[in-house]
């Protein structure tokens, strides 16, 4: 197998279309086409089924994209190497972001890959736990920092830090001047919680399995008043009055009217998510990779201050 014949068949089964994947890679479209069907003799099975909307993997297709992926992300990788031992800091990294930290994040970790990595690339991703870690396992993300990661025998987890949430409610009455309500100044226990108006995500982002998992172990129904997948529309419903809300305290610093919103602490028991930084374990780590992770890990500890 070449592996330019391979990028060719990826870059098809991906966008679904010979002609988009032909201006994607700059070839024209017979010379593409060829050079798949040529691969395809080679292995002696159809990899796409033709038709007039486009292009899409058989089951032997879909079988070979999974490991063409890999053996390019590999060799992409090994390129990579080579170049950081001549001094050539390059390359590229992909990392995926919880909306919860995205506005905090982005910045200071942007501003710190130029300056460590200037000659690389670096994609930002913001998506939820589930499609970022469907993302890492395609690799399309080479990490991502996400809440309780399920244990994979596909991907490797680093804890970077345990994050206690609380619970975030309106304030109807605020005086002109009054700084935004960012301290936990009293307490409510989580069976108290789990009886108020909840506004909540959909299953199965990572808060919404922790509440749920409480509310089965504490014997308490969970009044869900509405479920909104959604960081700034949860905030904005909870600044209205329309339901409370459960998460890190750190949220409200990307809020824009922090004013109106209040936080109490939840005890008996307290609500622990743990944020990991997760990569695939199936495939090679670049020496950019790894400082990207040192580069995270500092972010994190920088970027959220823990609850007061």
């Amino acid at each position: 197998m070449d592996l330019k014949q391979l990028e060719y068949f990826v870059r098809v089964a991906e966008l679904g279309s010979f002609t988009r994947a032909s201006i994607a890679l700059d070839i024209a479209q017979p010379a593409l086409s060829r050079q798949v069907r040529l691969l395809e003799v080679e292995l002696r099975q159809n990899l796409l089924i033709r038709n007039g909307r486009g292009a899409v993997p058989t089951e032997a297709g879909k079988l070979l994209l999974d490991h063409a992926r890999g053996i390019l992300h590999q060799v992409a990788a090994a390129r990579e190497d080579m170049r950081t031992r001549r001094g050539e800091a390059a390359g590229h990294v992909s990392i995926g972001l919880p909306p919860s930290l995205s506005r905090l994040m982005t910045v200071p970790l942007v501003q710190a890959f130029r300056s460590q990595l200037p000659n690389a690339q670096l994609t930002l991703t913001e998506g939820f736990s589930l499609q970022m870690n469907e993302n890492l396992r395609l690799g399309h993300l080479d990490l991502a920092v996400l809440y309780n990661p399920a244990p994979s025998p596909d991907l490797e987890a680093t804890i970077l830090r345990t994050e206690e949430l609380a619970l975030i409610s309106n304030r109807p009455e605020v005086a002109p001047g009054v700084a935004p309500a960012l301290a936990a100044s009293e307490s409510i226990s989580l069976r108290e919680v789990l009886a108020l108006p909840l506004i909540l995500p959909s299953r199965p982002n990572a808060f919404r399995l922790l509440m749920d998992g409480e509310a089965v172990t504490l014997g308490c129904p969970l009044h869900v008043a509405m479920e909104v997948d959604g960081l700034n529309a949860i905030l904005s419903l909870v600044r209205e009055g329309l339901g409370h809300a459960v998460l890190p305290a750190y949220t409200l610093a990307g809020f824009s009217d922090p004013m109106r919103l209040s936080l109490r602490r939840i005890h008996s028991p307290q609500l622990m998510s743990q944020l990991s930084l997760v990569r695939s374990s199936r495939r090679p780590v670049t020496e950019t990779q790894r400082r990207a992770c040192d580069m995270v890990r500092a972010v994190v500890e920088q970027a959220i201050q823990p609850l007061p």
